[in-house]
């Protein structure tokens, strides 16, 4: 989907959105049982885009969706998520969530089918729009798309235990992690998650989660001299797969928040850190190499409008090509690549539904080969200028 000037475009929409009345059923109906609608709007200029960024040079559209959620009856819920971005100056469209789920099983059971961003890690299962940085860390632009949704089935159960305490697992189709498996490869991407938390006292509290991803979807390899990312489908900044993939994939994540007396309008310390490691990348390589990635980011609230943060993105990778020797058969061999992400904002929040964010982010990368380089063009410098905008219902943190 194209459009000359998709700002114009969406902003009308959400106006439109925004500005109709509820219907008289609507407005008997309890506020859980209402149907609502919602539009978010990411706008940005960037000066220049990252490597695995997912946001063009100029102006253009981030993360933009339209939502429509609510429930059925006292047992089922849905929600409907239809998501907008810019790519190469063209306005593209995704169907993103389309997904039912339970509201009164027992036990603290809770199943969902359709599709739905997984639970792995920690912001995979959150809204974009919702995060604290322009772009997302490395661990998911790299691993996972940068926000992974798919079609598939989960279950929940929330254990009745004074702290929070949830288990998950899914098991997705696998299509948009690896859209161009071999031939050989099984159908099925499942996950497991287990998600603590606690208060401490009455000024903080924390979350650790432990994930698991069991990838069948073997990635075929890209030719030798050939672009990776173009091989693929992906190229830079526009992918919704993952450019590196594995069969495993673990991830811990953990949050630490902070506010006085646990009040977190005036002020807070947020801090998240997350680790991933993906093994098994290719049953042509040495079971032994592994891709890696760890984020570390620390975000302030010194004023009920204004935050300030600062994140630090190290991934470490092993890109695959498959060489043909005469005679002998084709042969895989891995070329490893190493890199950096540091990112300092400043977002002024006026509202809720509102923030402005100026990033400045810079890269570095290291190749472990000249003659194949991994990352070839970091972004030494890129400054962000970001607007979200929400109109109607849209989505918050979990936590």
């Amino acid at each position: 989907m194209t459009a000359k000037n998709p700002l114009i475009a969406l902003s009308a929409l959400a106006g439109a959105l925004s500005a109709a009345p509820m219907s008289t059923w609507a407005q008997n109906t309890p506020p859980t049982e209402r149907w609502q609608a919602g539009v978010v709007l990411d706008a940005a200029s960037t000066s220049r885009g990252l490597e695995l960024g997912a946001r063009d040079q100029g102006v253009g559209l981030g993360h933009s969706d339209v939502l429509l959620r609510g429930a059925f009856n006292e047992h089922l819920s849905g929600e409907a998520i239809l998501g907008f971005h810019t790519a190469d100056r063209k306005l593209e469209h995704h169907l993103e969530n389309a997904w039912v789920q339970t509201r009164s099983l027992p036990q603290g059971l809770q199943v969902r089918a359709g599709r739905f961003a997984s639970q792995i890690g920690y912001l995979n299962e959150l809204h974009p729009h919702t995060d604290d940085f322009a772009e997302r860390p490395l661990l998911y632009r790299a691993f996972l798309g940068g926000h992974w949704y798919d079609d598939g089935l989960r279950m929940n159960w929330t254990a009745p235990t004074p702290f929070y305490l949830r288990l998950g697992a899914e098991v997705f189709g696998g299509k948009k992690l690896v859209p161009q498996p071999t031939a050989e490869s099984g159908n099925r991407v499942t996950t497991l998650n287990l998600k603590v938390g606690n208060d401490i006292g009455r000024n903080s509290s924390w979350q650790w989660g432990l994930s698991q991803l069991n990838n069948q979807r073997v990635s075929a390899l890209a030719e030798e001299g050939g672009d990776h990312a173009d091989d693929l489908g992906h190229g830079h900044g526009h992918g919704h797969a993952a450019r590196f993939t594995g069969q495993r994939m673990q991830v811990s994540d953990l949050v630490w928040k902070w506010s006085p007396q646990g009040n977190n309008r005036n002020q807070q310390v947020r801090v998240n850190w997350e680790y991933a490691q993906v093994s098994r990348i290719h049953p042509m390589l040495d079971p032994s190499l592994k891709h890696s990635a760890s984020s570390v980011g620390a975000v302030w609230r010194f004023h009920p409008a204004w935050e300030a943060g600062v994140r630090t993105d190290l991934a470490r990778v092993n890109q695959a090509e498959v060489h043909h020797e005469d005679g002998h058969g084709d042969e895989a061999k891995a070329y490893q690549g190493r890199l950096k992400e540091n990112a300092i904002m400043l977002a002024y929040k006026p509202s809720h539904k509102q923030t402005l964010r100026l990033q400045l982010t810079q890269q570095s990368a290291r190749n472990g080969e000249a003659d194949h380089a991994v990352f070839a063009n970091p972004a030494k410098r890129s400054i962000q200028l970001q607007y979200v905008v929400a109109f109607g219902a849209h989505g918050a943190h979990a936590y």
